[in-house]
């Protein structure tokens, strides 16, 4: 999966910088670049907060299809 395509597509709709995103995670703005190109993953408490700050379920914010169940 190219979670990072995903990353960046979402940022970008909602208006935010790499920059802008690192300062609100008090992580390098290099970090954000790494998970936009495939480079590394978000830890999972990172994957928390940008959900949160996009506003986007952790299914969407990964691409993924949420279970039936749900």
């Amino acid at each position: 999966m190219n979670f990072g395509a995903n990353f960046k597509k979402i940022r970008k709709e909602c208006g935010y910088t790499q920059e802008e995103v690192a300062r609100h995670l008090k992580i390098c703005q290099s970090n954000v670049s790494d998970w936009e190109n495939d480079v590394s993953r978000p830890e999972y408490e990172k994957l928390i907060e940008l959900s949160e700050l996009y506003k986007v379920s952790l299914y969407e914010l990964l691409g993924l299809e949420p279970p039936s169940f749900i």
